[in-house]
């Protein structure tokens, strides 16, 4: 029985950016790859937030040696480049709202609630479960999951919607255990398409 898509359910659309995409300055494997199943996902929800790092040139968290772990990345998702836009592919036009996320130099956000709006706006439009595809599942997709669970929404990870930095190797499945040990829902593109 797959699941009915219905008003009170939001789509959120986590970092799908250029310099997330193999070849980006923080280049996930196979990030690009999941760009048609999210565009066709979109298509099945009224409400659709995509959120973004929106970063200043100087952010915390950038290194130049960096170990491509928690504060020590890459300079990525710089605000205004082209690293920082939306893959061109992306049915952006479909956004409904556009979140932008660890703004100021001090401090990091991987979620797309954290320093946002993001939790009144979704309640202000009657959501009650939501529906996380995106990039990368052990940062900042889990982080967005782990909050909207822990703020009352019934939350759901598509699983093949989503692709992990997975650094060290085993973190990814690591962190997908995470969000199911938070009673988040871990389901596929097929759960929802059958």
């Amino acid at each position: 029985m797959p699941l009915s898509i219905t008003p009170h359910d939001a789509l959120l659309v986590v970092d799908m950016q250029n310099d997330f995409m193999p070849g980006g300055a923080l280049g996930v494997t196979g990030g690009d790859e999941i760009v048609p199943l999210v565009n066709q996902l979109l298509e099945l929800f009224q409400i659709r937030v995509f959120s973004r790092d929106w970063h200043p040139a100087n952010h915390s968290s950038f290194s130049d040696n960096p170990t491509f772990t928690d504060n020590s990345w890459p300079a990525h998702c710089v605000q205004d480049t082209a690293g920082a836009q939306f893959h061109q592919d992306l049915k952006t036009d479909l956004a409904d709202k556009i979140v932008s996320k660890a703004t100021t130099v001090e401090q990091e956000a991987y979620s797309a609630f954290q320093n946002t709006d993001l939790e009144n706006w979704l309640q202000q439009k009657g959501i009650q479960r939501v529906f996380i595809v995106g990039l990368a599942t052990d940062y900042c997709v889990k982080f967005s999951a782990l909050d909207a669970q822990e703020i009352g929404f019934d939350t759901y990870v598509i699983r093949n919607a989503t692709r992990g930095v997975d650094n060290p190797p085993g973190n990814e499945i690591q962190q997908v255990q995470t969000m199911e040990n938070a009673g988040i829902h871990i389901i596929y593109s097929k759960n929802i398409f059958e």
